[in-house]
């Protein structure tokens, strides 16, 4: 068994242990403390953090764009990447202290898929059943590695679902790329109903922030739909009357789905409302569409005055995360308030 090292984590004064076989992150998330994070894959810089004291830390492969070489030089890591052999103080650049002790312990199970189903032409719904153990503990908003045992694929989605609205199974919205590992198991049979495959979790910050009224402000594109359904469905479980709204951008018509439902929900809670929004709207969408067009960070700003006070998730591609950020600050969101996930194709996470 490899050496153990106790790690400091200032300024909030906690401490773990980790083994020399494990990045910091796996180590503090298997022991329930919610670090900042995005990919787990060196790419995103979300768990970027400063070593304070000890040398002795050596780094997975990582991209230097999540860290150039200048601030390794200067004592930045990456959580994610990073392996100790003696004991060390990392300074938290980013981190939740609402969140940051609540985490729940890493599960590992067994499930098999229950339905594959098409929402889109590129998105499917994806259920499967937990069969050992039969319960997952999470939070809405988080998730899982899923692995597909016999072909070695290992890929992060988000649940859709909370966990007590379908005991024992997990909801994933995934979105098939051209040439994506485990999308090219979806699209070509790869992976059918029945099959068996490993979940290890919760991961994740993209969490909502109880003790609070302030209006939520939701901005999703493609895949993203997932955990902010999610989050829907956890504020309509508890009845909640927070005023609430919901920016999806999509393409065209063919890429909208859950409509049914998110209509569904906008009756459910009375200060919610669902603003689907076209980017491309095509000769079949003309006629028929009354909707808001343009990318869905141009509806947002046209739409909305102010949000001083209000707490924003955004979940989706990177460059519509990137976007929605300095708007929402333009608009008055705290930098704080602002909760996000990118989802990242493969050679990291599909999410």
């Amino acid at each position: 068994m490899a050496d153990r090292h106790l790690v400091r984590f200032e300024p909030v004064g906690i401490e773990i242990e980790v083994g020399e076989e494990q990045t910091i992150l796996r180590a503090a998330a298997e022991q329930g403390l919610m670090l900042m994070h995005g990919c787990k894959e060196g790419q995103c810089a979300a768990c970027k953090s400063f070593v304070l004291d000890g040398e002795d830390i050596e780094l997975d492969k990582y991209s230097t764009f999540a860290l150039p070489d200048f601030e390794k030089d200067e004592g930045f890591t990456l959580l994610c990447r990073a392996h100790v052999y003696e004991d060390v103080t990392i300074e938290l650049l980013h981190y939740d202290e609402e969140l940051i002790k609540s985490g729940l312990p890493l599960q590992r199970a067994t499930a098999e898929v229950a339905a594959i189903e098409e929402v889109t032409h590129d998105l499917r719904h994806v259920t499967l059943t937990l069969l050992d153990p039969t319960e997952l503990r999470y939070f809405p908003g988080q998730y899982v590695d899923v692995t597909v045992p016999h072909h070695g694929v290992t890929r992060s989605f988000s649940m859709a679902n909370t966990p007590t609205g379908r005991a024992g199974t997990l909801e994933f919205v995934i979105k098939v790329y051209p040439d994506g590992h485990f999308s090219s198991l979806l699209a070509g049979g790869g992976l059918s109903v029945g099959d068996r495959v490993e979940v290890v979790g919760p991961y994740g910050v993209f969490t909502l922030r109880e003790g609070s009224d302030a209006r939520i402000v939701l901005v999703g594109g493609g895949a993203g739909m997932a955990p902010i359904l999610a989050l829907l469905r956890a504020l309509a479980e508890r009845g909640s009357g927070r005023d609430i709204v919901f920016y999806y951008g999509a393409r065209t018509t063919r890429d909208l789905c859950f409509e049914d439902e998110l209509h569904e929900l906008e009756r459910a809670l009375p200060r919610f409302r669902y603003v689907p929004a076209l980017s491309e709207p095509d000769s079949a969408d003309s006629a028929g569409w009354d909707g808001e067009t343009g990318f869905v960070t141009d509806v947002l700003k046209r739409r909305e005055e102010s949000l001083t006070g209000a707490h924003a998730y955004v979940c989706g591609p990177p460059p519509m995360v990137e976007a929605a950020m300095p708007v929402l600050e333009g608009l008055g969101v705290e930098e704080r308030r602002i909760y996000y996930d990118k989802f990242t194709t493969t050679g990291n996470a599909e999410k």
